[in-house]
């Protein structure tokens, strides 16, 4: 399986623009740029897109994984906060913090927190990032 995302950039980084689409649709030609990503523009970023898509792959693998030991979540709500750093090679993606907010009847906390544990080592999208992912888990009753 295979899916696609392209993103279009016109001019300097600081006052240039570009659009991010998805094969899907869902984005389309969706606007980005140095001020939506360092300041307060109107638009997305890479660091919002990166979010989504690790908050989605986290919560589906989660929900597997709940799955093989006979739980059924009624929800799972992820954010994902991204960090970018400037460090001494440029700026990087440092960091990606979990806030997770579940209710799964009849599970216990333990359970519940290696579960979670699990999802966050092995989703795909934590897989391919290198960066340190942290998070938080409220278990919902």
């Amino acid at each position: 399986m295979k899916r696609n995302a392209s993103a279009h950039w016109e001019g300097s980084l600081k006052e240039g623009k570009g659009t991010v689409s998805t094969e899907s649709g869902v984005l389309s030609d969706q606007q980005y740029s140095f001020r939506t990503r360092f300041e307060d523009g109107n638009g997305t970023n890479p660091e919002e897109l990166l979010g989504a898509a690790h908050a989605g792959c986290f919560s589906m693998a989660l929900s597997m994984i709940l799955g093989e030991s006979d739980y059924v979540p009624d929800s799972i709500d992820t954010k994902a906060g991204v960090t970018l750093s400037e460090g001494s090679d440029g700026f990087e993606i440092s960091a990606i913090h979990f806030d997770v907010t579940a209710k799964i009847p009849g599970i216990e906390q333990a359970k519940f927190l290696e579960a979670a544990n699990t999802a966050k080592m092995n989703c795909p999208a934590s897989k391919a990032l290198k960066s340190d992912i942290t998070m938080d888990i409220h278990l919902e009753n």
